[in-house]
């Protein structure tokens, strides 16, 4: 599995998506500008001592991911504005999971150029997103328990 961050702006929840990718064996993509630099401390912080276990790939652009990752059957972008739920999603093992800036998601061209690719994770309509981390993690699991967490140790 693929985790995409598009522009990540906070260390923080970039180090701890890295552990929740330390954890599933996922495979993380940081597409540019980020909002920090890699060897920021408290990016590393965030991730502990498991940053050895992640495979992390820096992208100059969305166009600069491998067009192995851009393919539309393959593809979840997780917005706010989607009508289908993530968990309503059959989720496979090199499925690619995009997730936009902590502070206006995805941008609108990507949304528009895969619309039947968007997915949300419903939330009361007072609140106007979730941490970027705590949404990663919803989403990996849930593909995660659908595979019976085949690839994970009890």
């Amino acid at each position: 599995m693929h985790v995409v961050l598009i522009e990540p702006e906070i260390p923080p929840n970039t180090g701890n998506i890295a552990r929740t990718c330390a954890a599933t064996g996922a495979i993380l993509h940081l597409v540019e500008p980020l909002g920090f630099s890699i060897s920021d401390r408290n990016l590393k912080r965030a991730g502990v001592d498991y940053w050895h276990l992640v495979e992390v790939h820096v992208h100059a652009s969305w166009e600069d991911l491998p067009e192995a990752l851009r393919i539309p059957e393959r593809l979840h972008l997780f917005t706010s504005h989607a009508k289908v739920r993530y968990s309503d999603i059959h989720y496979g093992p090199d499925d690619v999971l995009v997730f936009g800036r902590e502070s206006v998601g995805l941008p609108r061209t990507l949304l528009n150029y895969y619309p039947s690719r968007t997915r949300v994770i419903p939330m009361n309509a007072h609140v106007r997103s979730l941490n970027l981390s705590n949404a990663v993690a919803i989403v990996v699991y849930e593909a995660e328990r659908q595979r019976d967490f085949s690839d994970l140790d009890a």
